[in-house]
């Protein structure tokens, strides 16, 4: 594999960008660097010690009833951080939903999502 960055033509969304253990969203979740609040999505940042930036959503059913709400907010996170992976450095980047998205639409789920990595690109 090379290691020119990928262009989000080619971008993938790997297992080795994933948080994928307890332990790893356990690390974010106790000592965050940053936290960044939207109306219903808020995400916990901080830098790791891997060559890449990795991401992990906490969507729980209490917040998120319906199974299909939960995919279409994982999916969202899933494609703008696959865009946005080559500008994010080696951040653990963790979602959660702080209020229900009831009602909300994909383009504002969409645009909140987009907001939160914004932030974490600025800094």
């Amino acid at each position: 594999m090379s290691n020119t960055p990928p262009t989000t033509l080619n971008a993938r969304f790997t297992k080795e960008q994933r948080l994928l253990t307890p332990a790893a969203f356990r690390e974010v979740f106790d000592a965050p660097e940053r936290k960044l609040h939207q109306s219903h999505l808020m995400a916990f940042v901080r830098t790791n010690t891997h060559e890449q930036p990795r991401v992990g959503m906490a969507i729980t059913k209490r917040k998120v009833p319906t199974a299909v709400s939960r995919n279409l907010i994982k999916r969202q996170i899933r494609e703008q951080f696959r865009i946005k992976a080559s500008s994010l450095e080696n951040k653990d980047i963790v979602f959660i939903v702080k209020n229900s998205v009831k009602g909300l639409s994909n383009k504002e789920i969409k645009m909140e999502v987009m907001n939160i990595f914004k932030k974490i690109e600025k800094k």
